[in-house]
């Protein structure tokens, strides 16, 4: 359905680059993108990273086919190049709730006819490591190895897709930091941006990601949601190291939330801790705002000290020889919680405004932007 409808779409990560790659692929003519830093991608984007998880293992069997589809897309080297990397997903999970957990992803994945590997023997289990790697004991959890799905190149996407937005037409716009929301008539007509100028849209998209509760206050999303940071650590692996840690999976546990990928091309191996999080509010509105390098150059990178011992336990768990090795960076990853990261719309109080999440880049999720 083409469309000529002027839309700003606030945030230039995945979320907002792949919506607005979708729209205008399906005919609309007039998209705006537009971003707070003036180098894109954002140094302190959530989507600037080395590697994502690419995974279907998920208990819910919707989220397993969407994800199937999403690493059919990645595996199109035309758009993506070699963003995606599949190394394949080995999954833990030991405690009741996470054990349950596993084996309906582990179904699931089986039931959409994904490739997985039983990995119920300690034989099994060890045979998904090269025979080199110093792997730790992980038996008495249940596991499996899906080996449709690794990782992928976050920033690297996000940079390609800069590049087709603008080559299909869209504008991709940096440094522009904005200061409010235009409404008329109880509609949103525009965006008022910090330098002055002003953008006129009959829609505006929020893709804003962590950043959106405390820079849109006012809206209803400000009352829904929390920013969290996740914390993440790196580790520098000599070339011999990473020549052979790098025929690893990620590993994924969900017991106690931390996992770890293989080494990058520049041998640097990630590591985090998906939890509850930490948040960081600035003055009295109780909104919890993202601290990162580039609102706090000096602290913004560091991460709580009581996560460096469950980073470094976890990492001992999984790969013991390299617990002891230095990081060589910290960060703490700022996400919304999952249950706003969603393929339907949200809407917000004001009508020609809506906010929108997705955890697939690569898929067609703007059918429904698409309704007059």
């Amino acid at each position: 359905m083409t469309s000529s409808r002027k839309t700003v779409i606030i945030g230039s990560g995945v979320f907002g680059l792949s919506t607005a790659y979708h729209l205008l692929q399906r005919g609309w003519s007039d998209i705006t993108v537009i971003d707070r830093s003036e180098t894109l991608p954002a140094p302190d984007g959530a989507s600037n990273d080395i590697n994502r998880i690419v995974r279907t293992s998920y208990s819910d069997p919707f989220y397993c086919e969407l994800a199937k589809d999403a690493i059919a897309a990645w595996k199109d080297t035309e758009l993506w190049s070699d963003t995606y990397h599949e190394s394949g997903v080995l999954v833990v999970g030991s405690a009741a709730r996470e054990r349950d957990y596993v084996r309906k992803a582990h179904a699931n994945d089986i039931a959409h006819g994904l490739r997985v590997t039983p990995t119920d023997t300690p034989d099994a289990l060890r045979a998904v490591f090269p025979e080199d790697a110093d792997v730790g004991d992980l038996a008495g959890h249940y596991t499996y190895f899906g080996l449709d799905g690794g990782w992928a190149n976050a920033g690297q996407g996000v940079s390609l897709l800069i590049g087709k937005v603008r080559a299909m037409g869209g504008r991709v716009l940096g440094g522009k930091d904005v200061a409010g929301l235009v409404r008329e008539g109880g509609k949103t007509v525009g965006v008022r941006c910090r330098d002055g100028s002003v953008l006129d849209a009959s829609l505006v998209v929020l893709a804003t990601g962590s950043w959106t509760c405390s820079a849109f206050p006012d809206t209803a999303v400000s009352k829904l949601f929390q920013a969290t940071g996740q914390v993440v650590a790196m580790v520098q692996l000599t070339s011999e190291e990473a020549e052979v840690y790098r025929k690893c999976p990620v590993v994924l546990d969900f017991d106690s939330g931390f996992y770890v990928f293989p080494p990058n091309e520049q041998n640097i191996l990630k590591m985090a801790i998906h939890a509850a999080g930490f948040t960081h509010s600035i003055g009295d509105g109780g909104i919890s705002t993202p601290r990162t390098i580039k609102s706090d150059p000096e602290t913004g990178l560091r991460i709580p000290k009581a996560s460096v011992v469950r980073l470094r336990d976890g990492l001992r768990a999984v790969y013991p020889t390299l617990a002891t090795k230095p990081f060589c960076a910290t960060r703490l990853c700022w996400s919304l919680p999952p249950r706003s990261l969603c393929v339907q719309p949200s809407y917000a109080s004001s009508s020609g405004i809506m906010t929108r999440w997705t955890r697939t880049g690569p898929l067609d999720i703007s059918r429904d932007l698409s309704r007059p």
